[in-house]
């Protein structure tokens, strides 16, 4: 392909060689330059791309892309543009053929929500034809293939890449994730997006490495508003005037209030053993009622949103309704059916502010005794394992303190560390380091009436220990436990 091919919805200069030269692949990662690659160079949190500019020459690169000045050899182009991480998200599009102009894109974002919130976009579209792409913080699902994710929003290029894939998979549409610092860093920069949805905001991602402040972290939001056609947002969200103050897409929006245009009313929780439910009424642009199996005001947020985005496809309501029942998330709220008489969950709930959200939801159910099983990951913030634990100290009636990802730490000093916020409350709590052993004592000791929440590992199936991540998924440990209970 010919660099000024890549090049053509940029604004650029051509410091020397030439820009009619032909690329072989474009590349952002020094270590996968070949001969013919025209290299972006990235600067990145920890290392900067300019600096490997004489080591990609002498692997045979054309061309550099860069916005610093650089030290080059004589024969290879250099092509200086405003910002080299734009430069790679519109390369990326034109090197792959603009895959997403062949697609219908719906993007979420917001603090919480988007992961639940694809998913059931995607079960809904899914079931009355269309064939759905997805690219979110579990995993990237291209036809039967399913890629773990590094990242909730990839680099440009592999966005770029899984489009590719879908398109030549035969999918008419893709749901993804949009993160903050997806759209700061811009990986989803040019992408055409039908429908753009927000969620709601909360004060989150806010540090060295991601948002200076909580106005730059609302301004990145509000960016997806800028790039979309239609702009579907949570009226409810105190932020919401805020995020779509820039906004150039017709906005609709839902919630609780009279003023969304997309409004539930008549919310009542439904419970049984071994089920945790909600319902309730659809109001304003569609009417009717629906039931979700996954409990709290939350899941209405969530199921609204996929409502008013598959308004937009046409879909019948008979079928967003029988699509919403079995809507499913690995690791969100995923209920396991282990006893006739309590009901056991597995959650993704890995900070103070959503494990509250989580257990506050539970609480509405009134269940007998909400007993939290987690533990905190190590070279983390300790203030995570302090907060943690005094949450659930102050909302759960039995803490199960256990192991996460230890990582480099010592287990037993993490545990220690979430006692010394559990012991600020009244709250009662065991501590169990070996994970199973501390998910048999919750199964062994489960109560009727219970509601008992293992959280924090959600839909990872690993545990990292000293650098090596061995197989450990909850699914799989719950079995184990139960067929050991049985032959007792």
């Amino acid at each position: 392909m010919q660099l000024s091919k890549l090049l053509e919805r940029l604004e650029y200069e051509v410091v020397q060689g030439s820009d009619q030269i032909e690329i072989s692949t474009l590349i952002n990662d020094s270590r996968k330059v070949e001969n013919g690659s025209a290299f972006v160079c990235i600067k990145g949190a920890v290392v900067d791309g300019h600096e490997f500019v004489q080591q990609v020459a002498e692997k045979g690169a054309s061309a550099v892309i860069v916005e610093d000045e650089v030290d080059a050899p004589k024969d290879m182009t250099v092509i200086r543009v405003p910002d080299t991480r734009y430069a790679l998200a519109l390369m990326s599009a034109a090197y792959f053929g603009y895959p997403a102009d062949k697609l219908k894109v719906i993007g979420i974002t917001g603090t919480k929500g988007k992961t639940t919130t694809t998913y059931m976009i995607k079960s809904i579209l899914d079931a009355v034809g269309h064939k759905v792409g997805l690219i979110g913080t579990i995993e990237a699902i291209i036809g039967d293939k399913h890629i773990p994710a590094a990242n909730t929003t990839p680099e440009s290029y592999t966005i770029h890449k899984y489009f590719a894939e879908m398109v030549e998979a035969g999918c008419d549409c893709v749901v993804m994730e949009v993160s903050s610092q997806g759209l700061m860093l811009h990986r989803t920069a040019g992408i055409p997006f039908t429908i753009g949805i927000f969620t709601n905001l909360g004060k989150d991602h806010i540090g060295p490495n991601e948002h200076k402040d909580f106005d730059d972290y609302k301004r990145c939001k509000g960016l997806l508003f800028k790039q979309c056609e239609i702009g579907i947002a949570n009226v409810d969200d105190k932020y919401f005037e805020d995020v779509f103050a820039g906004a150039t897409c017709k906005t609709e929006t839902f919630g609780f209030s009279e003023k969304a245009d997309l409004r539930a009313t008549d919310t009542h929780l439904v419970s049984r053993p071994g089920y945790l439910g909600v319902a309730y009424k659809v109001e304003g642009l569609m009417n009717f009622d629906v039931e979700i199996d996954i409990p709290g005001t939350f899941s209405v947020y969530n199921s609204l949103t996929a409502i008013a985005v598959c308004r937009h496809f046409g879909v019948p309501i008979d079928a967003i309704k029988k699509a919403l029942k079995v809507a499913k998330v690995k690791g969100r709220i995923e209920m396991i059916k282990v006893s006739d008489d309590f009901t056991l969950m597995i959650d993704y709930a890995h900070n103070a502010m959503s494990l509250e959200s989580l257990l506050t939801t539970l609480k509405e159910y009134n269940p007998k005794r909400l007993v939290c099983l987690f533990g905190c990951g190590g070279n983390r913030s300790k203030d995570r394992r302090y907060e943690m634990g005094e949450v659930s100290g102050r909302l759960a009636d039995l803490t199960i303190i256990t192991s996460d990802n230890p990582r480099f730490e010592e287990p037993q000093a993490i545990i220690d560390d979430i006692k010394t916020g559990i012991q600020k409350t009244d709250g009662k709590y065991v501590e169990i380091c070996d994970r199973k052993e501390a998910i048999k004592y919750a199964i062994e000791h489960g109560q009727t009436g219970d509601v008992i929440v293992l959280a924090g590992k959600g839909h990872e199936d690993y545990q990292d220990i000293k650098g090596v991540k061995h197989p450990m998924d909850e699914r799989v440990l719950i079995q184990e436990v139960l067929e050991e209970l049985k032959a007792k």
